[in-house]
């Protein structure tokens, strides 16, 4: 007897159905598994054994044939445990054979029949409501990531008891009920009025987040580099539904999802050790994963001490900044992880952290400088649109009453400007900042007047800048004019540009 079951395999960040099919016939008694399978979901067939043992049952004592098709796609993980016991199951008259014929199952078996967490249960979801499928037979963990979905039924379980029990009286289990997102209040235990002094870096992340401008952060050490990186989400705008809807599916993919959360409400913050290896960085593996760039789509991803990563995992990031996704190539396939992130890097400007400190000397020579700095390389500065020199906070500063202004007010300019963008590349799909806007777009968009150009014209020329550096001036002096809620971009909104390209200037040591 064959009978079809449905799991799904996922494929980047997004799934594919896979269909299970199961033949019991009495020549024989062999157990076979064919389909591309993986070690380990060959070795279902124990776990399923003393599963279904753990009921009263046994497992057929003929010829057991399960194909998992499509045959050119590679099924890896113990995630399709239950797809297949329940079609062993149903082939040996256990269950009534076509009860789950419109379901999705998915879950790991344990020994005693336990179901089991998996990964990337909402991009299952999706994919299971896009193809007409009744519903979503799922691990109880996993079960209000899922309901996320509307117009699909989801139900979580614990053991394979209550699968069986289902698909023999329905009503033994009640779906769990769509839970549309909401876009609750997201409260963040850092804030910028923590910082004292520091004015001119905090107006500089504030042009960063308003027009999701890459930002490097260059000062000695105890200057504040890190504790600033650290509140830049707090003035971010919230993530809006499809947003979050993206970052969860990523982050459900790469089991980074915290235990029964339905959804990411906040942008995410990556920071990643500077040993961390390029595979880890952009994704890979032997099963293509999404690594910490993805990880921070449509949030900060922040370098700590940049110069200290390894040539080779820094230059790997230069495609991603520009298109906003990862290629990881294998031989059969090519799959495609977004990474559509903020980078934000810090970096001390000498080995030692005082070159340039007002009060401490430097006791690096030139050359020791030099070097230094050519640990990241010109190609990878130039794609980052705001060079910050941060300076050592002053006594009085530090020891002052005055109160710093907090994250809820940067964050309303921020959204204020945000919103004059969106509405401005409206007609353009998927873009919404202006670092997002292509050269071409650009031109259209940032016109400048004469005296505007003249400046920019005379920077280029004494600071030996790069197409993609004029570039960047422009995308950052249409933010600092939107924050200003300025229909065109002036002089001082242009001279503001140009003093954040810090490292583009010949000499700058």
């Amino acid at each position: 007897m064959i009978v079809k079951t449905f799991g799904s395999a996922i494929y980047g960040v997004d799934a594919i159905t896979i269909t299970i099919e199961v033949n019991v016939s009495p020549q024989g008694n062999r157990f076979y598994m064919v389909g591309l399978p993986d070690s380990a979901v060959k070795e279902s067939e124990r776990r399923i054994e003393s599963a279904i043992s753990h009921l009263g049952f046994r497992m057929p004592r003929t010829r057991t044939v399960v194909n998992m098709a499509p045959a050119a796609i590679r099924k890896a993980g113990a995630a399709y445990d239950l797809p297949i016991a329940i079609g062993i199951l149903g082939a040996s008259g256990k269950i009534p054979a076509g009860a789950f014929d419109r379901y999705l199952l998915m879950g790991e078996l344990s020994l005693d029949g336990s179901v089991l967490p998996i990964r990337g249960a909402l991009s299952m979801a999706i994919q299971a409501q896009q193809e007409g499928f009744r519903g979503f037979v799922l691990p109880a963990v996993n079960a209000r990531e899922a309901a996320m979905v509307a117009q699909l039924e989801v139900y979580g379980v614990s053991h394979l008891s209550d699968v069986m029990q289902f698909f023999s009286q329905p009503e033994s289990l009640t779906p769990l009920p769509s839970l549309p997102p909401a876009q609750a209040e997201v409260s963040f235990d850092l804030d910028f009025s923590d910082v004292k002094g520091q004015h001119n870096i905090k107006r500089a992340l504030e042009i960063a987040a308003a027009g999701g401008h890459n930002a490097i952060l260059i000062g000695p050490p105890g200057a504040g580099k890190t504790m600033l990186a650290q509140r830049l989400p707090t003035i971010l705008p919230p993530l809006t539904l499809q947003e979050a809807l993206e970052t969860t599916k990523i982050h459900s993919v790469a089991g980074k999802l915290p235990q029964h959360a339905s959804l990411v409400l906040k942008r995410p913050f990556r920071s990643p050790h500077h040993t961390i290896s390029d595979t880890a960085l952009v994704g890979g593996g032997s099963q293509p994963q999404p690594g910490e760039i993805s990880l921070a789509h449509h949030g900060v991803l922040f370098l700590d001490e940049l110069p200290e990563f390894k040539r080779q995992v820094l230059e790997v990031m230069r495609q991603p900044l520009e298109e906003r996704r990862v290629t990881i190539s294998r031989a059969r396939s090519a799959i495609d992880f977004p990474a559509g992130f903020m980078l934000l890097a810090s970096m001390n400007p000498c080995p030692c952290g005082y070159f340039n400190h007002p009060e401490k000397a430097c006791t690096c020579s030139p050359g020791m400088v030099q070097k230094y700095l050519n640990r990241v390389s010109g190609p990878l500065l130039d794609r980052i649109d705001l060079h910050v020199e941060v300076t050592p906070v002053s006594f009085s500063d530090l020891t002052g009453n005055r109160e710093e202004e907090e994250s809820t007010y940067i964050r309303d300019r921020v959204m204020a400007a945000r919103e004059v963008q969106a509405a401005r590349y409206a007609a353009l799909p998927g873009i919404y900042c202006n670092a997002q806007v292509s050269s071409q777009q650009l031109r259209k968009y940032c016109t400048i007047q004469e005296n505007c150009n003249q400046l920019l014209k005379n920077a280029i020329q004494q600071l030996k800048l790069s197409a993609r550096a004029y570039d960047r001036i422009l995308k950052v002096s249409r933010t600092i004019a939107d924050l200003a809620r300025s229909h065109n971009i002036e002089v001082a909104h242009m001279a503001e540009a140009i003093q954040y390209r810090s490292l583009d200037r010949e000499g700058w040591m």
